[in-house]
């Protein structure tokens, strides 16, 4: 009685599923979701190249030290690099002088061993880089209500990586007038659409609208050493999100190299193995 019983309580939860599954299919085709100015009018990342990209991908240098010149300058105002320390910056080709005096531009919290008391002192190679606000609430205040994010996994937590870092810094344009691919007017599809006070247009963003205001504001923004070229905003945000692909992975080159030597083993087990195979079996009639 009881094999009975569970085979029909088995039974009519299969049943359940199935029919959950059809009506829900049947909606889907009958009654399609209506249109949202997100789907129509949201671009996929610009086409960005890294000397980074590929398997035998090494990080530039140069570029890496440009790109930390922008976060330094621009973006630390407002967001953290929470999992990087000042001595990480050897790594970009710092020396431990140059490493000390980045160190020392920062306050961290830090203990007066006098008192005991809480206080700010200049940083030092082994601290990591600074939240840029007290607390959440003071990060709020600051940013119309939005917790600006930690960006040393940025180019991992984000989909499309560091090109969609680089197109969202460049993407910000006038709503007004604005088009898709197929030339549809964003305002006149969906007139509800406008961007909200205190909002910035961007449609790279997911919905089109961040608490974000552009933070390139022009070429020449950053101003670089002599040999590099032009600070244009573009620039900027491809070396930015350049320095974003090391501040996330920056074992990234011993990654590549690590798994090349792998590989290339696993081709000459493979074949030292087929050859004993060959050898042990050769005088062997099937």
């Amino acid at each position: 009685m009881a094999r009975i019983l569970s085979i029909l309580v088995g039974l009519f939860f299969t049943v359940a599923l199935a029919w959950s599954f059809g009506k829900g299919a049947y909606t889907q085709i009958t009654e399609p979701p209506a249109a949202t100015a997100e789907k129509h009018f949201h671009k996929e990342p610009k086409e960005y190249r890294y000397a980074s990209d590929g398997p035998f991908g090494r990080f530039d240098k140069q570029q890496l030290q440009r790109g930390f010149q922008v976060y330094k300058e621009v973006c630390s105002a407002c967001h953290s690099l929470s999992h990087v320390a000042f001595r990480d910056l050897a790594q970009l080709g710092y020396s431990e002088g140059q490493v000390k005096t980045i160190a020392a531009g920062f306050q961290v919290p830090g203990i007066d061993p006098t008192t005991g008391e809480a206080n700010m002192r200049p940083g030092v190679p082994t601290d990591y880089f600074p939240k840029p606000f007290a607390n959440d609430t003071a990060a709020r205040a600051a940013n119309n209500n939005a917790i600006p994010p930690d960006l040393s996994l940025m180019t991992k937590a984000r989909e499309g990586g560091a090109p969609y870092i680089a197109s969202l810094l460049t993407g910000y344009t006038e709503q007004e007038g604005y088009r898709n691919e197929h030339g549809e007017e964003l305002l006149k599809e969906f007139p509800d659409a406008k961007t909200p006070m205190g909002l910035h247009f961007n449609p790279y963003f997911a919905n089109l609208n961040l608490a974000m205001a552009p933070p390139l504001s022009g070429d020449g923004q950053v101003e670089y050493g002599p040999g590099n070229p032009k600070p244009t905003v573009d620039q900027m945000a491809q070396d930015v999100s350049a320095f974003l692909i090391w501040t996330a992975e920056p074992k990234l080159e011993k990654r590549k190299q690590t798994g090349l030597a792998v590989i290339l083993f696993l081709f000459f087990a493979t074949a030292l193995g087929y050859m004993s195979y060959r050898n042990v079996w050769r005088n062997q009639k099937h």
